[in-house]
Parts: structure tokens; sequence; C-alpha cells
């Protein structure tokens, strides 16, 4: 007899914890009930975006992006597909326009997008994907037009000096000194190359084309102006005063300085390899200061990465670019020797402890972008002639740099 009023206890708190379960429950029901509206359905849940990615970088280097492009996918919930490309805008503009193309172009040199952007398959960088101030300038002038930015910079590059240690203890800090060692102790690169050779035409005062302010006026060219004429000059007392044979190519000169026999080479960071693969103590700086007192000022090549105008997911295509522009930096430092054009990673401790990129990256603080816009395919042939005829001693530095200018006109004018 004493369990049944237990019994009726134990009914009664199951059937009170039953009521207030429901009542719980109805609640719920009528808070869910109150954030959607009545006629109203909720909203469908978005489906997952795939987005394709072709890269210009490395094999190494396009892992490593595509790595934390999988990130990105986890954490959204969309899918990515990363691929190494090689191909150029013929290609692209064929598959953009068959909807085969990539979502994102990462790593493309900015020099090529000029064709690019002609042709209205640049999406315009959108407020917020990258913060203007944390980068360096020289870097976002190389993909902007007319005032806007039409890719992002990934990294950039330039020449700089090479130096043997075992022959010259330091870099030299004036131009007397560099030529003095030149002279005695060697000094070669790939003179007839007018990438490799700008950086004296437009430390004496040369250009390609004049830079408005807004922009490049391809009828504007500054290749046959005294500073242009006094750069070819330099260079010529480079063949005639011995420094290096006139028959010098980029194989050649490389051979030069990783056998020991120059203590200066010019070129870039893709050279580094070779020093160390040849166990050249080497360090890397910018040139010295020109006989004019102004620096060596050479092209600058950055990196870029831009959305296809024909994407059909730019808004998910945009926030993975900027997840990679906030993680692939350092890796693409340490990996590709990728020299960062964020100004907080470039002078991170590990940056700085890198003495060869360092080097490189004042070098490049010293340059100019190179020109992006399409004109600029018309200039490499006749500038790399009119160095040529002025080395071989063709012709001087005024009918070589007329031809030249001339040469280069007539194109710009043929584009049109």
């Amino acid at each position: 007899m004493e369990g049944k009023p237990i019994m009726r206890k134990l009914i009664s708190g199951f059937l009170a914890a039953t009521v207030l379960t429901a009542a719980l429950a109805g609640c719920g029901g009528a808070k869910e009930q109150a954030q959607t509206p009545a006629g109203q359905t909720p909203a469908p849940k978005k489906d997952p975006v795939s987005l394709v990615v072709w890269s210009h970088l490395t094999e190494p280097e396009v892992a490593e992006v595509n790595k934390l492009a999988q990130e990105w996918a986890t954490k959204t919930g969309n899918k990515v597909e990363v691929l190494p490309d090689n191909t150029g805008f013929q290609e692209f503009s064929a598959a953009a326009l068959a909807g085969k193309g990539p979502d994102i172009m990462y790593g493309l040199p900015h020099d090529n997008l000029g064709t690019f952007q002609k042709a209205g398959m640049l999406e315009a960088v959108p407020a917020g994907v990258i913060d203007t101030a944390a980068y360096e300038k020289v870097s976002l002038d190389a993909v902007s037009y007319d005032g806007k930015l039409y890719a992002v910079p990934v990294s950039m590059e330039a020449v700089a000096l090479f130096y043997n240690k075992a022959l010259v203890k330091d870099a030299p800090k004036t131009w007397d000194e560099f030529m003095t060692n030149a002279k005695a102790k060697g000094f070669a690169y790939d003179i007839k190359n007018f990438y490799h050779s700008f950086g004296f035409i437009g430390g004496m005062g040369g250009y390609v084309f004049k830079n408005t302010g807004g922009g490049l006026d391809p009828k504007d060219v500054g290749l046959g102006n005294e500073g242009a004429k006094a750069a070819l000059n330099l260079m010529a007392g480079f063949v005639n005063d011995g420094m290096m044979p006139l028959d010098i190519s980029g194989d050649s000169a490389k051979a030069t300085f990783v056998g020991g026999k120059a203590a200066f080479y010019i070129s870039g960071p893709w050279d580094i390899q070779a020093a160390k693969d040849a166990k050249i103590d080497f360090g890397i700086a910018p040139m010295p200061t020109l006989p004019n007192g102004k620096p060596f000022t050479p092209f600058v090549g950055v990196q870029s990465a831009f959305v296809s105008a024909n994407s059909k997911a730019k808004t998910e295509a945009w926030d993975l670019m900027k997840y990679l522009q906030e993680k692939t930096p350092m890796p693409l430092f340490k990996i590709g020797n990728r020299f960062p054009v964020q100004k907080a990673v470039k002078e991170s401790a590990e940056v700085k402890a890198n003495a060869a990129l360092v080097g490189f990256g004042a070098s490049a603080a010293n340059g100019m972008p190179m020109p992006n816009i399409p004109a600029m395919s018309t200039v490499w042939d006749p500038a790399g002639k009119m160095i040529d005829l002025v080395l071989s001693k063709k012709a001087d530095v005024n009918k070589a740099t007329t031809d030249a200018v001339t040469a280069i006109n007539d194109a710009v004018k043929a584009m049109k």
C-alpha cells in the first residue's frame, strides 16, 4: 500500500514533464513560425559552387596554391580545381568564350594583361578584396589601367647584381668601384636582351612609353631621347673595353659567372639555384648608382592574378582570391623565391633573413613596371636590334634609336 502514493507521484511527475516538454516544443514551433512569415518558405540552401583556377606558376608552387585552395573549399563548402597552365591569350580566350575557361588565372606575368584587358576579359577588382595601402605601389601600378585595378599582384621580381664574394668581398657602392672591379675581375650578362639591359636605359632617363599619370601613351616612345642614347653608349663600353664579348648570350654569361670567371653578373632570382649548385659564395644587391647619379631602374615583373569576366561565380572567385592573397605569400617566397608584394610580409623577419631575395627586392624598389599595354609586344624585337646595332658598331646611337622608334611607332599604328 505504501507503494501506491509513490507510484502516483511518479506518474504525476511524468505527466507534468510531458506537458512541459510539449509546451516548450510549442514555444519553439511558434518561434520558428515567427521567423518565417506566413505565405513564405525558408530560403533554399545554396548549392556548392565549383571553381577552376589556371596557374602559370611552377608545378611545386601550383601544388601549394592547390593545397590552400582546398582549405578554402573545405571552409566554404565549395569545390576548387587548380591546374598548371602555360597557354596564352588565344587559348584562354577560346576556352572562356566556349564556357570552359577558368574562373581565376593565378600567377600570370603582368605584361600579358594588356591583351586580356583590351578584349574585355578582366573583371575589375571589387573593393574589399585587397587593402591597396598594404601593397608596394609598383606592384599595383603593374596591374592597373586608367587608375583601376584589373588584377591583384602576387609577387614581383627584377634583375639585380650577383657578385662573387671570392672575387669581391662586398657589393660595389659607387659606379667607379663597380667599373674598376668589372674590368679587373669580370662582368657578364645577357647584354643584348632588352629586358636585362633596360635598367641602364631607364636609369639614364629613357623610357618605353610615356607615363601620363593616368596610363601609358603608346604614341610617345622614349627610346630615342638623350638618356636612352647615353645608356647605349655606356653599354657599348662594356664590350669595347673588353669586359664581355660581343657574342655573349644568356647561357654563356651565366656559365661565366657560375664558373667563377666573373665577379659580377646581372640576372634575376631564377638563377639563384644555378649559383648555389655551382657552390659560388654569392651576394645579391642593386646595381650601384649610375654615372648620372640616378639608380639603375630595371623592369619590374609582377606575377598577377585575375578573375575572368566570363566566370559564372565571380563572388566566390573573388572570395577565393582574397583567401589566396592572405595565405600564399610566404609559401611562394619559400618554394619559388617569389618576392612578396605585401609590405608586412616584405618586412617580416623570415623574409629579411634571406639576403639574396632582399637584394632583388631592393633592386625592384628602384624599378618601374614593365609596360602592361598591348603595344609592348611591338617593342622587344626593335629594341633588341637597336642594342645589337650599337654594340656591333653597325650603326651609331642616333640611327639605331631612330630606326627602333620608327619601327615601334609603325607597328603600334598597325595594331589599330
